[in-house]
């Protein structure tokens, strides 16, 4: 990476202020009122967390998303092998997520989606990506870098990156091979991961032992609640707790911690996992975690009591809510699950002003 240039200076002076963080309303969740707002960070990647940003930015104005850094697929894989950058695709779809329903925002969410379509080396690329990367180039700061394309968007909120540099994910799979179903093997790779069709068994990073980016340890540590889930259970929520600093920091916390579980199992990654099957995966990643809050859809647990007795393992209570769009499709509803959110908060939160 190089050096910060005078032109970023000047750009930073471009760049509206003031439009970072500002909290946003909801039916069914009343504003806080400046300075009561809860401090909020959520975990996750991939369209899990980008659900979860769009329902947050709306209750509160101090949020940090931490996003994975294993991806390895489509434009950000592209730009991971030939320029050995972190993938940006993750922390472009947070930064969309958190982009404000006015104009500038929803244009901004729109650009940076963007993806070219042309016969040559663009073809696919997101606007996004190439965005992050540049600046991470010009800056030689991924934290830096970032909040400087928030400042751009006017995102409600922050991102960063759990680690520094780019992970591997690997996970023990079995019948990864279909022509061999009782075989256990290795599949490498977050996207071959999220596809296979065999059962996965665990995952773990390369490397075993990353470093975590000090400002998202910092975060978690300092927050009032931090939110794990929804996503891609084995390639986007379970990662964040194979990060040692990472885990340490959420296993540490004075802050409330809520899961906040899938609408349905993940074709593939979890094909067949019940609610509380989640649940027992993510404690044989990290048994010493606890957890306060499950948050899940009321029409996607079929045997509550299970769910329960699944929660309380790890010190928490259950909360059913109506989480899912109204269509039928397996997504949450941003408005919906904010108002669950704002609840919880409510509900299990302190008495009175959060500082």
């Amino acid at each position: 990476m190089t050096p910060r240039t005078p032109r970023l200076s000047r750009l930073r002076r471009a760049v509206p202020e003031g439009r970072v963080s500002r909290p946003a309303e909801t039916r069914g969740a009343r504003p806080r009122r400046r300075g009561a707002q809860p401090k909020v960070v959520a975990l996750g990647g991939g369209m899990g967390l980008s659900a979860s940003l769009a329902a947050l930015r709306r209750i509160t104005g101090d949020l940090t998303a931490v996003v994975t850094v294993a991806d390895d697929g489509g434009s950000s894989g592209r730009l991971r092998d030939e320029l050995g950058v972190l993938p940006p695709g993750d922390l472009r779809k947070a930064l969309a997520a958190l982009c404000g329903d006015d104009d500038w925002g929803q244009t901004w969410a729109r650009v940076i989606q963007h993806r070219f379509q042309s016969q040559g080396d663009l073809h696919e690329h997101a606007v996004g990506n190439l965005l992050i990367v540049a600046l991470w180039e010009q800056l030689g700061d991924h934290v830096q870098a970032l909040d400087l394309v928030g400042r751009l968007l006017g995102a409600h909120g922050r991102v960063l990156p759990m680690s520094a540099v780019p992970l591997e994910l690997q996970a023990l799979v079995k019948g990864h091979d279909p022509e061999r179903p009782g075989e256990t093997g290795t599949v490498r790779g977050q996207a071959t991961v999220a596809l296979t069709p065999g059962e996965v068994q665990s995952v773990h990073l390369v490397p075993n032992d990353p470093p975590a980016v000090p400002e998202a340890v910092a975060a978690v540590l300092d927050a009032d609640w931090v939110v794990l889930g929804p996503g891609s259970w084995f390639s986007s929520v379970i990662p964040h707790l194979l990060v040692p600093e990472l885990l340490d920091a959420l296993i540490e916390t004075k802050a409330r911690r809520v899961l906040s579980l899938n609408l349905a199992p993940q074709p593939g990654e979890t094909e067949g996992f019940s609610p509380q099957r989640h649940m027992e995966v993510l404690g044989r990643h990290a048994p010493k975690l606890a957890l306060d809050v499950v948050l899940a859809d009321e029409a996607a647990v079929p045997d509550r009591d299970a769910l329960t007795a699944a929660a309380e393992r790890f010190g928490a209570t259950v909360e059913l809510a109506p989480v899912a769009r109204p269509d039928g499709s397996p997504r949450h509803d941003p408005e919906l699950l904010a108002a669950a959110y704002d609840r919880i908060f409510r509900m299990h939160g302190r008495i009175g002003p959060w500082r």
